[in-house]
């Protein structure tokens, strides 16, 4: 559900470790090119190998500099001697996710189903499955909604039969799955966001900006909400408004690119 996050490139290993690992992907930084306390851990997982709460360790270390190749690496260690773990084959899926390896994603995620359907692993693999528009994913949504976990879960298995429906098409389907997302959780901006996308594709504009207003009176600092506004009302016409809105969200975050293109291009005219 959530956007894929590219690779982090390591500009404060600069300082830990001098210039020769400036600006080099963390994935391809050798264990000791590593910053100090990552470095300790391989030295400590490898000392005491039978320690799954170590490994672990290391793994979301490495997770957290932005070595996910890495971190299954040290996955697949641990596999390897506990093929049956539930928590390390959902673990893997999420760093697979994290990699854009789809197809590995839902290879661990089948394994850890296996293992024990959690709701949590269900979902992750139904989401994967509405991205790819295989009717799987209605089918695991629908598994996860007779369990009755309560609204959190409801929300999250309408969101991805929306999500399905919008990738295959079917606008008013996903329309209907998406406004039964948001009355499980008025929050759910991953919905509103969706629901917006639908009718500002299907040429909706005005419908399209009123979604997007709502998004950011619920999150006022909700980047995306600010910038989809923006486009809309420059589709309107309303430029005044659409350079205001681009504005607020570059300030919001500086990363949103396509944002502060679009603002200078404005502020051109």
């Amino acid at each position: 559900m959530n956007r894929w996050i590219p690779v982090i490139l390591l500009a404060c290993l600069a300082a830990c470790r001098g210039n020769q690992t400036k600006d080099i992907p963390a994935d391809r930084l050798s264990p000791d090119e590593m910053p100090d306390n990552i470095r300790r851990l391989y030295t400590t997982a490898n000392t005491y190998p039978d320690s799954p709460g170590l490994r672990m360790q290391l793994v979301e270390a490495l997770d957290s500099l932005g070595a996910s190749g890495q971190a299954i690496g040290q996955m697949d260690s641990l596999i390897r001697k506990d093929s049956l773990n539930y928590g390390f084959w959902y673990r893997k899926s999420m760093l697979q996710q994290a990699t854009r390896d789809t197809a590995g994603a839902l290879h661990s995620l089948r394994y850890a189903i296996r293992i024990y359907p959690a709701p949590d692993a269900l979902l992750a693999a139904a989401n994967l499955f509405a991205e790819k528009k295989d009717t799987t994913a209605l089918y695991l949504a629908r598994q996860v909604a007779a369990m009755r976990l309560g609204r959190e879960y409801a929300a999250h298995t309408h969101f991805i039969s929306g999500v399905y429906y919008a990738r295959t098409g079917q606008r008013q389907k996903a329309i209907a799955s998406f406004d039964n997302c948001i009355a499980a959780d008025f929050n759910y901006m991953e919905a509103y966001m969706e629901k917006g996308f639908l009718y500002f594709d299907n040429k909706q504009v005005n419908e399209a900006a009123q979604v997007f207003k709502t998004v950011i009176t619920i999150r006022n600092t909700y980047a995306d909400g600010y910038y989809w506004l923006a486009k809309c009302q420059e589709a309107l016409g309303n430029q005044t408004e659409a350079i205001d809105n681009y504005r607020r969200a570059v300030q919001l975050d500086p990363a949103l690119k396509e944002a502060g293109q679009a603002l200078a291009r404005l502020e051109k005219k």
